[in-house]
């Protein structure tokens, strides 16, 4: 009897074990509530209990332990293999970010800003491109992200190039230029609370922080989605809107990434 007990007992557990690794994973690829459920609410929230940490915070070790110090590209490929392998975490990821390097490789530019920095992942994939004397500006809401993203922005050795402020960017925006010596941007990354990315652009055009030729790239227009945003800025005489279609971070689900440059 304890014999089959103990055979329906591993059976369980490697049911349970196959649902969690492999068939739930595969079944939200291509599903992008589903995706952001699983991932987003359900693994982190067991991990944070079964860990007593947080996904940042590992994702910081996994940094530390596989990435070599100043060298942002093994920062950027340690996150990309932890976020593919061990835990998903919604960064712009390697898909996406190859299109963000693109864009910021091809402005060139001198002063930068981040709304939202997460875990500076995509903060490292733009300072590692800034041309000497250049300037990244990234905020984030979250205190407990922005210490990770500190941490992980200096282990990338990039850290002379960005300044990290932590606040509401609603508050932040229009104190860019007394308090940072900003007169405008010209790029601007957006990847923070999706219902902000239209108040937010607001605020930079009526703080006169956008030069002609700026170019402003929008994250996860798709998924989770800015309709909003999206509405104003394709129709906006204003900008020159450019729709750049690819996938989740690490998923299949279709999401992309909105280039608008502010015609003045």
């Amino acid at each position: 009897m304890w014999v089959y007990f103990l055979s329906a007992c591993a059976a369980g557990v490697a049911l349970l074990y196959a649902l969690w690794s492999w068939l739930i994973p595969a079944a939200v690829q291509y599903n992008a509530w589903g995706a952001l459920l699983w991932h987003d609410v359900i693994v982190e929230r067991a991990l944070d209990l079964l860990t007593r940490s947080t996904r940042p915070k590992r994702l910081l070790r996994a940094v530390q332990k596989n990435a070599t110090r100043g060298d942002p590209l093994s920062v950027i490929s340690a996150i990309d293999h932890f976020c593919r392998h061990s835990e998903w975490a919604m960064n712009v990821g390697d898909e996406k970010g190859s299109i963000l390097d693109s864009v910021v490789s091809e402005l060139n530019p001198n002063t930068s800003l981040e709304l939202g920095t997460y875990c500076g992942y995509s903060t490292v994939r733009i300072a590692r491109l800034l041309p000497p004397g250049a300037r990244l500006i990234t905020l984030e809401f979250n205190p407990d992200y922005a210490a990770v993203a500190r941490q992980v922005i200096s282990w990338a050795g990039v850290q002379d190039k960005v300044e990290l402020v932590e606040g509401p960017s609603g508050d932040l925006i229009p104190q860019m230029k007394e308090r940072f010596g900003v007169e405008t941007f010209d790029f601007v990354f957006l990847d923070h609370w999706k219902d902000r990315y239209l108040p937010d652009t607001n605020l930079l055009e009526e703080c006169g922080l956008l030069r002609k030729g700026a170019v402003l790239l929008a994250d996860n227009v798709i998924c989770p989605g800015t309709p909003e945003y999206l509405a104003y800025i394709r129709n906006s005489p204003r900008y020159e809107s450019r729709y750049f279609q690819s996938h989740l971070e690490y998923t299949k689900v279709e999401d992309g990434l909105e280039k608008s440059i502010f015609l003045g």
